[in-house]
């Protein structure tokens, strides 16, 4: 896997990265070699966050992030998770690669027999035209983590969401 290391509000020491890249081998089980992925590390007051995104052919993205008071636990969690993304996803992940090496499956145990996701509840609403101020009220006032809404200013349809820091995240659909 080749890694590309982003460090905001920190330095990445050559040890960092030689750790992160020697724990991320661990994955290597599951990928081919010309996998890529990005590893974010970044400090915000006391809290060491390590973010990781593998980028698969076909649009699919693995991604997983950890925040805690030492980066070399936030690298452990992260990694935990992403591996039992892979399990937990392992058929559905097969079938869409089975044509493509890019994902190898001969040393995966069985996954844990978990139900699959499914849609429970369908709403239908009409989407408001706002101003994104007006949204960002919209928001608070349901106390909803995202809010669908037409911008006033160019008519397009976006989403709304309330980030993990207090801040707002715009999505904007084409």
């Amino acid at each position: 896997m080749k890694l590309q290391f982003i460090g905001k509000n920190i330095e990445i020491t050559d040890a960092l990265k030689e750790i992160t890249a020697k724990k991320f081998e661990k994955l290597d089980k599951f990928f081919s070699k010309d996998i890529e992925g990005k590893v974010t590390f970044s400090s915000v007051k006391n809290d060491k966050i390590f973010e990781a995104t593998i980028y698969l052919p076909n649009s699919t993205i693995l991604r997983a992030e950890e925040s805690t008071s030492d980066m070399y636990t936030s690298i452990d969690i992260v990694l935990d998770n992403l591996e039992r993304q892979i399990r937990k996803n392992k058929t559905k992940l097969q079938k869409k690669y089975q044509a493509l090496e890019t994902i190898r499956f001969e040393k995966i145990s069985e996954p844990v027999e978990e139900e699959e996701p499914k849609i429970v509840r369908v709403k239908n609403f009409d989407v408001a035209t706002m101003s994104e101020e007006e949204a960002i009220l919209q928001i608070e006032l349901l106390n909803h983590d995202f809010f669908i809404f037409k911008n006033a200013k160019d008519s397009k349809t976006n989403v709304l969401y309330k980030r993990k820091d207090g801040n707002y995240g715009l999505i904007i659909a084409d």
